[in-house]
């Protein structure tokens, strides 16, 4: 019996603004290794390694003395990109993924589909503008570029609202455990899971 290839891939990007290097292994053990400047960006990118297992390392320098944006948006468009690229031909994936995940008053559903067709919805209104040293409108562009660079459908839902932090704590570590089953295998799927015979 062939042995199981490991799902993982590197990822650079620099631009005036950013230099980039993302190493991921999908089917690691929440091994981690990041530096982003932005401490509770670094926690949120900690979380969603340590939830869903996935071996990250993630090494940012950007333009901080404009603000977080750059930062923040070419991290999810090299993280999305690490993910499609690791995740490869899709043979054998669920596809679909989803988490209800409670934190504290919180709880927020994320939804999955690795269907190469990406979209984001996001549904929640942020009513403090910063956490930590963290933009708030930053976490949307953050999941946008993630989904985009992915081509993946993905969803989110605040369903009981409460503190800014636990809410999107809730988020990452709701991706991260919806993407883990997405990505995860089932051995009554030949090819891939779709009518089409593609995706």
């Amino acid at each position: 019996m062939p042995a199981k290839k490991i799902r993982k891939a590197d990822v650079s990007r620099k631009t005036g603004e950013t230099d980039i290097k993302i190493s991921l292994n999908i089917d690691g053990t929440g091994k981690n290794q990041i530096k982003t400047g932005i401490g509770f960006f670094d926690h949120m990118l900690t979380a969603f390694s340590k939830h869903g297992m996935f071996d990250l390392k993630c090494s940012v320098t950007g333009d901080l003395e404009v603000d977080g944006h750059h930062s923040v948006e070419d991290t999810g468009i090299v993280l999305g990109t690490a993910i499609k690229k690791a995740i490869g031909d899709k043979k054998g994936i669920c596809r679909y993924g989803y988490f209800i995940l409670p934190m504290d008053e919180v709880l927020v559903l994320c939804s999955i589909d690795l269907c190469d067709r990406p979209y984001l919805g996001f549904e929640y209104d942020y009513k403090v503008p910063m956490i930590g040293e963290l933009d708030t409108e930053l976490v949307k562009e953050f999941f946008y570029a993630v989904s985009y660079s992915a081509g993946m459908n993905l969803h989110f839902k605040v369903l009981s609202d409460g503190n800014a932090h636990h809410v999107t704590e809730a988020m990452f570590k709701a991706f991260a455990k919806a993407l883990d089953m997405a990505t995860s295998s089932d051995p009554r799927i030949t090819g891939v899971l779709s009518t089409k015979g593609a995706l």
